[in-house]
């Protein structure tokens, strides 16, 4: 469908990336990942035409329609959010704004036998059947499923959107592009602005959604769950690997593990040459092997490893002191704002060592709630903190707190104490401060990146009680692995926001979820909590079937005679003659993707060099591909098929 062409971009500094050829396909679902800096955000910028490359060329079709999110976008109206969206169709808002015309027209006229009258109902007829066609009649159903999806309340569709942060403006942005279903979207950090039940949401809409997805995200679960295609964007060049993130992750491991030896061997191999050269360049009779010796070393293409520093890193954050039995208590706590009720009524114990994580929609509460533990804010009931009690808090707004006029690594040096400082360029590293980063001065730091160094000051500050508000946000996923890993080993209590599942799942033994104006605590994990929320939100029609209600809807009266698994020896025989079956189709289809997976890759190259001039060749390819990527749809689904099978069968 897009296909790039020997696509560079060059920069005062060098080449930011040079020379890259690859094909997009429709339903094709890329997770863009790289380093920051390394380019991902500019090569959505030259797909969407927004920029122009230094060289090279974007191949796309005349009608081929883009969808964009951008990170930083501007949106200055005081339309509705309804009608931002109502009116972002030009061509269902054309027809639309005809047929009132034509409906005016012909309430106000009386000449019914006329050729004109009759003219106007001809062309009436056309025009609903054009808007049919285009969904025009589902077109607002379709606009308010899709706010609410994205976590807008049904009292804020009328709205000026000029009323909203950045935030919700963003959010109002994507449910614009989703609504007008383009045959590409490019979606930059999209979860940056979402809480965790939208999250989930925009995930299952991606799943079905049949155009092309290519994403840049921070969110491993988000790309594990979305994409099935990685492209790393590393040294200027672009990887493709045809497995999601945590898939291509452990080859890319393997691979550099292996270029590093093949580097250490170079190196050697290159020394040793240095050496022979020194050693006959000055002799008249080896000079010209010297000088051999010298063009062979030009000639060598220097591997390199682009390694991550930040694997592996294990930082703790300091104990203070051990406290009381419990750390906080709230009695009686509630917040409103005019005559917007928060929550109230809030009666509640923390005890020492309890891990906590503060869930539910943005604008229900839970930032205000953590303000009115910390006292910042005047609200109902009364906060008391137990014996010992040291309090460390991460707010969203933390990073203004920083002294402008130290440098990064002054800021986090004032803050260490014992063994430590001897780490701290590697500590500052694990939150992408690298190099002379570190000498940068705070005020000429961004905003991402003073929240960053607000995170690293926090992780080297003595407390045991933690209290953070969105701790992930501005953090690339190795960044958080560090910081889940560090609150994994911490000995103290803690409270954390976050919209990120990964960081949350297996860190936190308790969910409060603000709901109903109400703070609801549930002993489950994060994964139970979505899915019931889901349930929750998703109309009973689009609800996916469990396996297990699948199951107990299927075989609700077998299971009722064979209570306690008492099967008899027919029922096991053709149990176990089921199960092979399906694990036989599971393997064949298996073996087959990844033959498949090979071939059509192969024929990606084909495709990006063939002469189009030549229709009969052309024809051919084009057909070969096709029946390709149809025989693997159908592997897919005799592969999800079986492994649906094994399960219920489990």
């Amino acid at each position: 469908m897009i296909n790039l062409e020997k696509i560079g971009v060059h920069l005062p500094q060098g080449y930011l990336f040079s020379d890259i050829s690859l094909q997009i396909n429709k339903g094709d679902k890329i997770g863009l990942v790289g380093k920051n800096g390394a380019g991902k955000s500019t090569l959505l910028k030259l797909l969407a035409g927004v920029d122009k490359a230094s060289e090279g060329k974007i191949h796309k079709p005349n009608d081929c329609s883009i969808g964009y999110l951008t990170q930083d976008i501007v949106i200055d109206t005081n339309q509705s959010v309804f009608e931002y969206l109502k009116t972002s169709n030009d061509l269902l808002t054309r027809l639309n704004n005809r047929i009132d015309k034509i409906n005016h027209d012909l309430v106000e006229r009386t000449d019914y036998e006329s050729e004109g009258y009759l003219g106007l109902l001809d062309e009436l007829n056309d025009l609903n059947l054009e808007f049919s066609i285009n969904d025009g009649f589902q077109w607002e159903e379709k606009i308010t499923t899709t706010l609410k999806g994205l976590g807008f309340q049904d009292a804020e569709l009328e709205q000026s959107l000029n009323t909203f942060s950045g935030g919700w403006k963003m959010r109002a942005e994507l449910a614009k592009i989703l609504v007008n279903n383009p045959d590409v979207i490019l979606l930059d950090e999209p979860t940056n602005h979402l809480d965790i039940i939208s999250i989930s949401w925009l995930e299952n809409y991606l799943k079905m959604f049949e155009g092309a997805v290519i994403t840049i995200s921070h969110d491993r679960l988000f790309l594990d769950n979305v994409t099935k295609r990685t492209l790393e964007i590393s040294k200027g060049k672009i990887l493709d690997f045809a497995h999601s993130y945590t898939k291509y992750k452990e080859l890319r491991a393997e691979e550099l593990e292996r270029l590093a030896g093949a580097k250490k061997q170079q190196d050697k191999d290159i020394k040793h040459t240095e050496e022979l050269i020194n050693k006959f360049r000055a002799k008249k009779n080896k000079a010209a092997f010297a000088q051999s010796l010298i063009k062979k070393l030009d000639k060598t293409e220097r591997i390199e490893v682009d390694n991550d520093e930040v694997v592996g890193m294990k930082i703790s954050f300091p104990l203070s002191v051990h406290p009381g039995k419990w750390v906080l208590q709230m009695d009686n706590m509630g917040k409103s704002y005019g005559d917007k009720l928060l929550f109230q009524h809030v009666n509640l114990t923390v005890g020492r060592g309890e891990k906590i994580a503060l869930l539910g929609a943005n604008g229900m509460g839970k930032s205000t709630l953590l303000k009115r533990i910390m006292n910042k804010i005047d609200g109902e009931g009364e906060v008391t903190y137990g014996h010992n009690v040291n309090i460390t808090y991460f707010a969203q707004d933390q990073a203004e707190a920083l002294k402008k006029d130290l440098t990064v690594y002054e800021t986090v040096d004032a803050i260490a104490k014992d063994e430590i400082r001897k780490s701290l360029r590697s500590v500052l590293g694990a939150f992408l401060f690298r190099g002379e980063d570190v000498d940068k001065k705070v005020a000429v730091l961004s905003g991402g990146e003073r929240t960053r160094l607000a995170l690293c000051q926090l992780l080297l500050s003595p407390s045991n009680f933690l209290i953070l508000d969105e701790p992930t946000n501005h953090l690339d996923i190795q960044s958080k692995e560090v910081l889940k890993s560090a609150l994994q080993n911490y000995e103290g209590t803690f409270i954390v926001v976050s919209h990120d599942r990964e960081f949350l799942d297996g860190l936190t033994n308790r969910i409060w979820d603000i709901e109903d104006k109400a703070l609801k605590i549930h002993h489950f994990g994060v994964k139970d909590f979505l899915k019931r929320k889901m349930e929750q939100l998703l109309p009973a029609s689009n609800k996916p079937v469990s396996l297990e209600n699948k199951s107990s809807n299927s075989s609700a009266d077998q299971q009722e005679d064979a209570s306690e698994n008492q099967l008899s020896y027919e029922e096991k025989k053709e149990l176990k003659r089921m199960k092979n079956k399906y694990q036989n189709q599971v393997t064949r289809s298996e073996q087959r993707i990844t033959e498949l997976e090979k071939e059509i890759k192969q024929m990606d190259e084909v495709m990006l060099e063939i002469d189009f001039s030549n229709e009969a060749k052309a024809s051919k390819a084009l057909k070969e591909y096709e029946a390709l990527k149809n025989e693997l749809e159908q592997q897919m689904q005799l592969w999800e098929e079986g492994t649906e099978q094994l399960m219920l069968i489990d």
